[in-house]
């Protein structure tokens, strides 16, 4: 066998190993053994350009490059269902259908309602072309080069009996373990949360950055098969088929002939769907035969063959056994109630959130209290009620939120205007300083080779009390700990060494002051250039940055004004680390670009739209999301949006090539 057909032999290996995977939940060989086959393809690859296949496994991995998404019409509209909440709408529809079709036979396909964001695939011989959002129902957004990342899509279609050119829908959706892992990391970097998996799903997907896409790992449940040369005449048939061919086709299907049976089945899936990997919200009903569903034809907004019956917000009801106080590293005390264990969205829930002091004497809360649990966009479901009606003589006694720190025993305040507590005692407290070193050794901070059990276990052996701390460590006293051992220490000596040249913007997020997440350390660090700048900075001085208002300037100048602090970073300059900009940096930095506001748009050739970013920050401009009146500049690249490309011509915003930028700040 020659090399080029070892890369044919290999796609059709590992296509085949993803859907095991992805789809039937089955596979056959380990991951390291699909790693190694898949690393030989991109090897083979390599060597072989013109054997290049847009639909290769290789290509799941997405790009750095950011695209702009172009606009593509829908071969067929992309129109919503009605939605009904009660069962004596569901009977109205069937009766509905029934006048439709003048009292002929028919049945009803009844499925799961993912709860996801719509797409729309288009396969021609076998291979996915194309992938393009909902959007307004005539048009979407072409998603190409993100919907390859999903798994549980196929690239390349299995057997033969598939029509030339088809179009299949569908939801793309985040299961409940991602969601909750990813709303985990951003809380942790002080992030906003995503609010469900739905925003999570929709959002990944229309990330510019389709490496990014990858490891969000979404999944994707088809539901719907358009085209000229159908496989059967009935919907639930050409499911079917579409099973065959490798689309990941939901197992909850059911061909039911009366009101009854569909009851039956809104019954079982009200309870059972608790158990899913992935979020739903309700049931569709479709007219079965494809020839009845031209008969009943459309309204201006929704087909007559089809209707979504909505489920209550997913919730449960167990019993409260206890609140307890976790201490953030920023001091901040949020109560949790622990709860008698519960099944809810796939999950087991024993735990929920109480939010703040406010939320605890709105609910009126007893220990004891029959509540009610939703997962909702917090790390944690959230209790949203109180069955009163099961409150007995035997309950608990009432909910007080404290007064004093649980770890340090610190009285607590609470600032004008917030909702939350906070423990004041920052330098003595223990999962504060825990928290400000977790923070410090992460990934977006200075990546220290560090988990938060280490970080435990180092500050229980006395052996870290601060973060300046970590630069005192040797190899000898770290592999001296349990499991631990002389390549581990080495390890995390290399990781400590490498932190000395993390960019100063970073150094200063991963100090931890309060508010100053990334992207305003970033403008912090740009702005004023040097720590000792930062120092003495004024109230005013930190007001005229760009995105720092009252509540972070005033956070710097409180993290400033502490001796510890200034002690600790007086430390990390001693070890090593960078604390003013880079020197090549301010020698590319000019103002050229001074006061002007630039808009990027498209694809480039020379440049990511992240480089470009930064040549303009660089240079004194402002890089702005939105075309306004106030924009100056459109720099603009191939697949330009539409949208913006109109409303650019509209206010007479100036556009410009990449060249002509390159130009501009020479």
């Amino acid at each position: 066998m020659d090399e080029l057909q070892r890369i044919d032999a290999l796609r059709k290996e590992l296509n085949q190993h993803n859907y095991n995977y992805y789809v039937l939940s089955a596979p056959t060989i380990s991951d390291f053994e699909f790693d190694q086959k898949l690393k030989e393809l991109q090897d083979l690859e390599k060597l072989h350009p013109e054997a290049f296949d847009p639909n290769s496994p290789t290509q799941r991995v997405g790009s750095d490059i950011s695209k702009e998404f172009t606009q593509v019409a829908h071969k067929y509209l992309m129109l919503s269902l009605g939605n009904t909440y009660s069962r004596e709408e569901v009977a109205d529809f069937y009766q509905r259908v029934s006048k439709g079709l003048d009292g002929e036979p028919f049945e009803i396909v009844c499925e799961l309602k993912y709860d996801g964001t719509s797409i729309s695939l288009t396969y021609e011989n076998g291979r996915l072309i194309r992938a393009v959002t909902r959007g307004d129902g005539e048009k979407g957004d072409d998603v190409t080069a993100n919907v390859k990342t999903i798994r549980s899509i196929p690239l390349v279609l299995q057997g033969d009996s598939y029509p030339v050119s088809f179009e299949i829908r569908g939801e793309i959706l985040m299961p409940w373990k991602i969601f909750e892992k990813l709303n985990e990391e951003r809380a942790e970097q002080e992030e906003p949360l995503f609010a469900n998996p739905r925003n999570a799903a929709s959002g990944t997907l229309k990330t510019q950055n389709s490496k990014e896409v990858a490891n969000r790992k979404l999944d994707s449940y088809l539901y719907y098969l358009l085209g000229d040369n159908l496989p059967a005449d009935t919907h639930y048939d050409n499911l079917n088929e579409a099973r065959k061919w490798g689309f990941k086709i939901s197992d909850a299907m059911k061909v039911c002939h009366s009101v009854d049976e569909i009851f039956e089945f809104i019954n079982y899936w009200d309870e059972e769907r608790k158990n899913l990997p992935v979020a739903t919200d309700g049931i569709v009903l479709k007219v079965n035969s494809i020839a009845q569903q031209e008969q009943l034809g459309f309204t201006a907004k929704s087909p007559r063959w089809a209707i979504a019956y909505k489920f209550q917000a997913e919730r449960a009801c167990t019993r409260l056994n206890s609140v307890s106080y976790q201490v953030g590293r920023t001091g901040a005390i949020t109560p949790v109630a622990n709860l008698e264990p519960v099944q809810l969205s796939g999950t087991i829930v024993k735990r929920a959130s109480l939010h703040n002091a406010d939320i605890i004497n709105s609910l009126d809360l007893y220990i004891g209290d029959m509540v009610y649990v939703e997962k909702g966009g917090e790390i944690i479901p959230k209790i949203v009620g109180v069955d009163y009606n099961q409150r007995g003589i035997d309950i608990g006694a009432k909910v007080q939120f404290i007064t004093k720190c649980p770890e340090c025993g610190s009285p607590l305040v609470r600032e004008a205007g917030e909702a939350a507590h906070y423990c004041p005692n920052d330098a003595n407290c223990p999962p504060q300083i825990k928290g400000r070193i977790e923070h410090f050794v992460s990934r977006k901070a200075m990546d220290i080779n560090l988990g938060e059990e280490n970080v435990n276990l180092l500050y229980q052996k006395g052996m870290i009390k601060n973060i300046a701390d970590l630069y005192t460590l040797n190899v000898n006293e770290l592999a001296g700990l349990d499991r631990w051992g002389e390549t581990s220490a080495k390890n995390v000596m290399e990781s400590l060494e490498r932190s000395k040249t993390v960019p100063f913007e970073r150094v200063l997020f991963a100090l931890g002051i309060r508010y100053v997440g990334a992207t305003t350390a970033k403008k912090i660090a740009n702005a004023l250039k040097t720590i000792e700048n930062i120092e003495k900075a004024s109230f005013s001085d930190l007001q005229a940055i760009d995105e720092v208002g009252e509540r972070i300037a005033q956070s710097v100048l409180d993290y400033f004004a502490s001796a510890e602090n200034r002690e600790i970073v007086n430390r990390l300059k001693e070890a090593g680390l960078q604390f003013q900009i880079d020197e090549s940096t301010l020698k590319s930095r000019s103002n050229k670009l001074a006061g002007l506001s630039i808009i990027i748009s498209g694809t480039f050739q020379n440049h990511s739209r992240d480089e470009l970013k930064e040549l303009i920050e660089q240079n004194g401009g402002k890089n702005v999301t939105s075309i306004s009146s106030k924009t100056d500049y459109l720099i603009a690249g191939d697949n330009m949006g539409p949208a913006k490309l109109e409303k650019a011509q509209k206010l007479n915003v100036k556009m410009i090539s990449e060249e002509e930028f390159e130009q501009m700040i020479k």
